[in-house]
């Protein structure tokens, strides 16, 4: 017997299970990475999965010297109202420093939380950024904005589960064991489409990053961009954000091939072209350098 999802795992069976640690610590490096130094998280208190999401997500906020609001609906003694729960929510949500970088322990409760937003009048992504779990295409995609969201890799843990059941079906003896779903990467969608910095020309020089991600740029391309010396920018951007300009075009580039590698069929030679390098084999050494894997390796344990 397999069970997902559960507020316990049950001890004797299989048991399918999400890293909610790494799903936590994912959303706020997220944020942090997009220069804001407010956060919170929006979840249940009577849910353990969202317990654990939030505790990972507080602690990777706090490592980086920042506090975390927490919002932990807590077990009703009789069943939840939506309104009085939308009027809680509001009433934090309003109480916020802002801006502020939000993770909802879900995608539906990110909806929620959005919602609510829209009646208090807080502009999302500008004054609260948003980010649930899960990346339930249905939710996110017909949301306003759309959300963003942690994916997970459900379709190898379905692979996993398939070849146990097969066994079980074959009458061999089954170890009880877990099969863990792991978080990919972060689908960015318009509701996370923000920099909190406070500096302009740094945000510019971030935003040029992010729309030249598929062309080899240099730091001194980016301060061209934004008519400074390359000693200024980087002082400024150190001072904003605490990354070196060099840093920020590095963590850009390399998201942008995880998604492709995660989101796409592409082979390592058409991803290469598409990101600007005239063959596979500067990308190759590139991506290994930076996360330790090669393309293919990289794609193989997030699929299969």
């Amino acid at each position: 017997m397999i069970v997902l999802d559960v507020n316990e795992e049950i001890p004797g069976i299989a048991n399918i299970v999400t890293n909610e640690t790494a799903i936590g610590r994912m959303a706020a490096n997220h944020l942090i990475e997009l220069g804001f130094k407010r956060f919170g998280f929006c979840g249940f208190e009577d849910v353990l999965w969202s317990r654990k999401r939030c505790k990972s997500f507080c602690r990777t906020v706090r490592s980086s010297g920042y506090d975390c609001h927490m919002f932990q609906q807590p077990k009703p003694r009789t069943p939840r109202s939506g309104e009085k729960e939308q009027r809680s929510i509001r009433r934090w949500l309003e109480s916020l420093p802002k801006p502020v970088g939000l993770m909802a322990c879900n995608d539906d409760c990110a909806q929620h939380v959005l919602e609510t937003c829209k009646l208090s009048e807080l502009k999302v992504p500008e004054q609260i950024a948003i980010i649930g779990a899960d990346n339930d295409r249905l939710v996110c995609e017909l949301a306003d904005p759309p959300l963003s969201s942690i994916a997970l890799n459900t379709q190898k843990a379905g692979y996993e589960a398939a070849r146990l059941m097969a066994k079980m079906l074959a009458n061999k003896k089954i170890i009880a064991s877990r099969i863990t779903v792991h978080p990919t990467h972060v689908v960015k969608r318009r509701s996370t489409d923000v920099f909190a910095v406070n500096d302009n020309v740094v945000a510019s020089a971030i935003n040029y990053i992010n729309q030249h991600a598929n062309r080899v740029v240099s730091v001194e391309d980016v301060a061209a961009a934004v008519g400074l010396s390359r000693r200024m920018l980087h002082n400024r951007f150190k001072q904003a954000i605490g990354r070196s300009i060099h840093d920020e075009i590095t963590r850009v580039r390399i998201q942008q091939v995880i998604r492709m590698l995660v989101e796409t069929n592409m082979t390592v030679t058409e991803i290469a072209l598409a990101m600007g390098y005239s063959g596979p084999e500067k990308l190759i050494r590139y991506f290994q350098r930076e996360t330790g894997a090669t393309p293919l390796a990289y794609r193989k344990n997030i699929k299969n």
